[in-house]
This record gives C-alpha cells, sequence and structure tokens, in this order.
C-alpha cells in the first residue's frame, strides 16, 4: 500500500471514528436533558406539596402554561397564565402560610380526584376550622390544565358574617382601603393581613 492510499485509509477511519464519539455525545446530551413523563398520582401529590410549600419552582414544572380554576357551584372560572399564577395566586396564597393536607387521592377516568384540608390565618379568621375541598385535576399533555373544586365544609353563614364584621371594622377606621379583600396579588394578601391583625389586636 502507497502513503497516498495509507492517507486516504486513515482520514476515513479519523472520519468515521470522530462521528460515532459525536453520536455518543449527542445521545448522552439527549438521554441527561430527558426525563420520563411523571405519571397523573405523582404529579398530583407533588402539586398539593409544593402548594403546601408555596414553592414556585416546583409548581412551573407541574402546571401547564394555562391553567383554568372552576368552582361550578358557584359560576366561578378564571384562567391563569402561568405566569400569573404563580407570579399573582400563589404568591398571595403564600402570604397566609397555608397548609395543605391530601386526605385522598385516586386516578378516575384520566383525571386526578383529591380530598384536601387547607388551613390558613385567613380561613382560620373567617371559619374558625380547617376548609375541605375536593378537588378534580385534568390534564394536557402530562400538565395539570385544569382544577374544578367542591367545597365540602364550607360554612358560608360564619364566613359571611365575619367577612361583613371586617368590612364594617374597614370602613370606619381604614375607609381609603379599597377592595383589598379580592385582590389576589402578593400585594393585596399582604394588606389584607396587615388589616387583619389590626383587627385582632384592636377586637
Amino acid at each position: 500500500m502507497n502513503c497516498r492510499k495509507k492517507s486516504v485509509l486513515n482520514d476515513v477511519v479519523k472520519h468515521k471514528f470522530k462521528r460515532s464519539v459525536l453520536i455518543v455525545v449527542v445521545f448522552i446530551a439527549i438521554s441527561c436533558n430527558y426525563s420520563a413523563p411523571k405519571d397523573k398520582m405523582n404529579t398530583a401529590k407533588e402539586y398539593f406539596a409544593a402548594l403546601n410549600e408555596s414553592s414556585s419552582s416546583k409548581i412551573n414544572d407541574l402546571i401547564s402554561d394555562s391553567l383554568l380554576m372552576k368552582i361550578p357551584k358557584y359560576d366561578y372560572k378564571v384562567a391563569y397564565s402561568k405566569k400569573d399564577y404563580i407570579e399573582k395566586w400563589l404568591k398571595w396564597d403564600s402570604v397566609f402560610q397555608p397548609s395543605y393536607k391530601v386526605l385522598a387521592l385516586h386516578e378516575e377516568n384520566g383525571n386526578v380526584n383529591a380530598t384536601i384540608s387547607k388551613a390558613d390565618q385567613r380561613i382560620s379568621f373567617f371559619m374558625h376550622k380547617p376548609f375541605l375541598t375536593q378537588e378534580t385535576l385534568r390534564f394536557r399533555e402530562g400538565k395539570i390544565a385544569v382544577i374544578e373544586t367542591k367545597y365540602v365544609n364550607f360554612d358560608e353563614k360564619t364566613w359571611a358574617e365575619n367577612r361583613e364584621k371586617l368590612l364594617n371594622w374597614v370602613e370606619r377606621n381604614h375607609p381609603g382601603y379599597q377592595n383589598f379583600i379580592n385582590d389576589q396579588t402578593e400585594a393585596g394578601g399582604l394588606k389584607f393581613l396587615e388589616v387583619l391583625n389590626e383587627y385582632n389586636d384592636f377586637e
């Protein structure tokens, strides 16, 4: 074999080696970035655990780019972008130091049904006991896309009475406060908590 043929052969071998190395590197990179989709039950468990921790980073991985929240009995329906849900609702919720407990969880017809107990400073003021709900989680491409809520033990009479007392007190003592009770943002939550603490001190 002359030198020219040896050179050509070496070039071919080097090319094949480089190509093989590249294929291996690409395969490893894909493998590292790939994670098997979670099953729905685990996603639901992680979602409620993330709510309990008020963890925006964990919630971000579990919900769809849009999230629809529904309470059919009260004809309530709100669609959040992922950003708004995390930056507004989750941060509002976290202000009241919530505690979420999963009492029951099962999968049915592709959805996950959960019975949840929630306690926080706001609920404690309005109802004096944890709030029990049944949540139906619906999924899109492995992410939570719809949450439908049914109240289990909502004491509407007690809630309404305490709400009216608080609003009457605010009207007498802080007439400049506007709509703080319905402002589901972090700033609204902090204002709500400030009013609540002042009211409790006054009482």
